[in-house]
């Protein structure tokens, strides 16, 4: 092989290796993005509220982890009538960024056989419900924010 030929195929072979990883590099990773959900149940149901949701929406939320989502958080405010805590319940979900998979629909129909009473729960689910909000959220990373004021 003349040292020409060496050298292209050199140069050939770095390229080849090269060119996977500058491909991968111009594509983003999916960005993550939380989002907020607020309930507020009607006096009196809010143990109803609770096993509704644990029982019919919360295996359905868990069925897309790892896909869809990362994580799933719930909380009910420490003391009633706390300050701006007029919401019951809360669910904070960490969305992966990634698209696709099966629907909502579809998991509710692998999952419970019964797809009337399933139906019928969720329907009942919202019937004690007074409010119901979404709070997507956008992080703000003090470290690098460049201050607007003076």
């Amino acid at each position: 092989m003349t040292r020409a030929a060496a050298v292209a195929a050199a140069v050939l072979a770095t390229a080849l290796v090269a060119a996977p990883r500058a491909r991968a590099q111009e594509a983003p990773a999916p960005k993550e993005h939380t989002t907020w959900y607020f309930y507020t149940v009607k006096w009196g149901h809010q143990d109803e509220f609770l096993d509704l949701f644990q029982r019919n929406h919360y295996p359905i939320l868990k069925a897309q982890l790892g896909s869809k989502i990362r994580k799933i958080r719930t909380f009910v405010p420490e003391n009633h009538g706390d300050g701006r805590a007029d919401w019951t319940f809360a669910v904070e979900l960490t969305f992966t960024g990634r698209e696709g998979g099966p629907t909502d629909a579809e998991i509710a129909k692998s999952l419970y056989p019964d797809l009337a009473t399933f139906h019928a729960e969720e329907r009942r689910r919202f019937e004690i419900l007074v409010a119901h909000w979404d709070v997507p959220l956008d992080e703000v990373d003090l470290e690098t924010r460049t201050p607007a004021g003076p």
